[in-house]
């Protein structure tokens, strides 16, 4: 399963925490609201049930009291309903007594029937209603229900509202997480674009140390890397430069004395005559490794790009080769020109050529295509193609055939393919090596920005 990045953890963790912190006061909001509500409205209910209760015992205490007149003569509008139990049995204002009668509990029955007066909460026809039952005498008790339905949907509405603002209150705070991450990890953000663009080839970025005061040793440590990786980086290419300079001077000397022996052929024995164009190929073999080298030694210099024809050039290294031009395809749509590097260029499509000849029984097409502003070159042949393994490991300095690590037999330097992918790093592309439809190997180079639309 993916991680998730640190924006999307650090996003989620400020959402979460404002969600849990939102909902806790919203729950302790909502209880204490709750709580204050109802302890107000019991007040309220209570006051106005002593009141009637008062009422029905004075109208019980004439001499012929009429308990219907006297339960008649309250006030309790649409909100409240009275009973009287008296002499064991119920008299109500309306003939629906039944429902009011059988919800009084028979715990507070029996402590209001004792004197005591009591409150207690109850369902009435599944509404909630606030029961008081006040003692009249012996035999009196007077009941009152308050209606607390209105309560009970001003608190649906209040959970609602809470939970609205919860829920806006954890966006709020991934939006904030968002923003904080996104300006907190802004300095990290550079440290990786120059990062990238050191990759490239660009061994000039450096990081501005009074960028944030906070990360001024990172910027100082990054730019101290560069800097010492910049030198290891020259000191290798001056190394490999200059020997291959010294090597120029014997090599040409011994390709003079090997063409004064070619051309006194006739007069050498068999095995002489063979020794001698054991020693000319070599010495040709040694010749092309000491330029690849400089090449490579070159390599991590920034493309001078410059308007080129890309297909006139590619039908140039084919004419080189004696190869026929016409496997040169320019894809519909993609312009001929483009803006790269054009001894780099060259020098890709001159090494895929003779990599095709030399391992790939011969190109078979050289074609020319772009994808937005990049554009793509690919060489096929009709080989037997690249294992999957190979595929990254063929691009690798000195490696040939089919093992990584393989440095005998053919005639390559094994430098052909890391040039082509230098060269394409240095357009700030790649190269890379798939399979072709029709059997055998199609070798890819991409070179961003090389083509305009």
């Amino acid at each position: 399963m993916r991680r998730l990045g640190l924006r999307a953890r650090v996003t989620a963790a400020f959402a979460v925490g404002a969600l849990l912190l939102s909902a806790s006061m919203a729950l302790v909001s909502y209880e204490l609201t709750r709580r204050t509500l109802l302890d107000e409205r019991e007040r309220a209910v209570v006051r106005a049930a002593y009141y009637d209760a008062a009422v029905v015992r004075a109208g019980l205490a004439t001499e012929n009291p009429d308990v219907g007149e006297a339960l008649r003569s309250l006030d309790t509008g649409t909100s409240r309903r009275a009973v009287l139990y008296l002499n064991g049995e119920w008299y109500g204002r309306a003939a629906d007594n039944d429902g009011l009668t059988a919800a009084v509990p028979a715990r507070l029955r029996e402590l209001v029937t004792a004197g005591e007066p009591a409150v207690q909460r109850v369902r009435v026809d599944d509404h909630p209603v606030m029961l008081v039952g006040v003692p009249l005498s012996e035999s009196a008790s007077f009941y009152e229900f308050a209606s607390l339905r209105e309560l009970e949907q001003t608190f649906q509405i209040l959970a609602l509202a809470l939970t609205a603002v919860a829920i806006m209150v954890a966006g709020s705070g991934a939006a904030l997480g968002w923003y904080a991450t996104r300006h907190g990890l802004r300095p990290l953000t550079a440290v990786a674009d120059a990062a990238e663009r050191i990759a490239a080839g660009d061994f000039t970025t450096r990081l501005a140390p009074d960028t944030d005061p906070d990360l001024t040793r990172l910027s100082t440590s990054f730019n101290r890397m560069v800097d010492e990786l910049a030198q290891r980086i020259d000191r290798d290419r001056r190394f490999a430069a200059d020997v291959s300079h010294e090597l120029r001077s014997p090599l040409q000397t011994l390709a003079a004395a090997a063409s004064v022996l070619a051309r006194r052929r006739e007069n050498q024995d068999e095995r002489t005559a063979t020794a001698a164009r054991l020693v000319a190929d070599e010495i040709d073999r040694f010749q092309q490794l000491v330029n690849d080298l400089l090449d490579l030694a070159r390599s991590d210099q920034p493309a001078h790009r410059e308007p080129v024809d890309l297909a006139e050039l590619a039908r140039q290294a084919c004419r080189d080769r004696e190869l026929p031009e016409s496997i040169v395809r320019l894809s519909a749509g993609t312009p001929s020109t483009w803006r790269v590097d054009q001894r780099r260029v060259a020098q890709v499509l001159a090494n895929l050529l003779d990599n095709a000849e030399r391992y790939g029984a011969g190109p078979v097409e050289v074609r020319l295509s772009h994808d937005g502003d990049t554009g793509i070159i690919e060489v096929d042949d009709e080989g037997p193609g690249v294992p999957v393994a190979d595929r990254e490991a063929i691009f690798d300095r000195f490696v040939r055939g089919r093992a990584a690590n393989y440095r005998g037999g053919g005639d390559g330097t094994g430098l052909g393919l890391a040039l082509v992918a230098q060269h394409a790093v240095a357009h700030g592309g790649g190269a890379s090596v798939g399979d072709r439809p029709e059997g055998g190997a199609r070798f890819r180079v991409t070179l961003p920005g090389s083509v305009s639309s």
